[in-house]
């Protein structure tokens, strides 16, 4: 038995076993990526956030907190992530009171082997997950959506998605 991949990049071993991915032979490049997400609410739970009503404290303080914690924590969290040792981690949550939403966007940064794009989406969710937390007791409907990759920049695959 061998713990080598059956081929290139891959997360099974030549006996379909799942392994995490040896990137060794890889170069470090500096490698970015931005995510996005957002908490929608009911418009009495958005505004006890920006009047700084949540029993439970600040909330944006706490969920951007939180999100740049969850991005440290990735391969604590997803199977055969690598860890990562991140040289940025910026998250930003603003409030929409068109869309009754706090959004969420994370950029995450290093100089590695393997791209960020995993840590920038468990900052967003993490996030997005305090806000549902320190709001649950006056607003148990709200919905966490759109959590998604905006842009990955480095590696071997380059760029991709739009200009952040």
């Amino acid at each position: 038995m061998t713990d080598q991949p059956a081929s290139g990049f891959t997360h099974f071993d030549a006996e379909g076993r799942a392994v995490m991915v040896d990137v060794s032979g890889k170069a470090d490049t500096e490698r970015s990526a931005t995510a996005r997400g957002s908490v929608l609410m009911q418009p009495e739970t958005l505004a006890l956030i920006l009047q700084g009503g949540v029993k439970k404290g600040d909330v944006l303080s706490v969920a951007r907190l939180a999100g740049i914690m969850g991005a440290k924590r990735t391969p604590d969290l997803i199977p055969l992530c690598h860890p990562l040792m991140l040289t940025s981690v910026k998250v930003d949550l603003t409030c929409d009171p068109e869309r009754n939403a706090v959004d969420i966007t994370a950029t995450c940064k290093l100089r590695g082997q393997t791209g960020v794009e995993m840590e920038a989406l468990t900052a967003v969710s993490v996030a997005a997950l305090t806000v549902y937390d320190m709001c649950k007791a006056v607003d148990r409907g709200m919905t966490i959506t759109e959590v998604k990759l905006l842009h990955k920049a480095g590696g071997k695959s380059g760029d991709w998605g739009s200009a952040v």
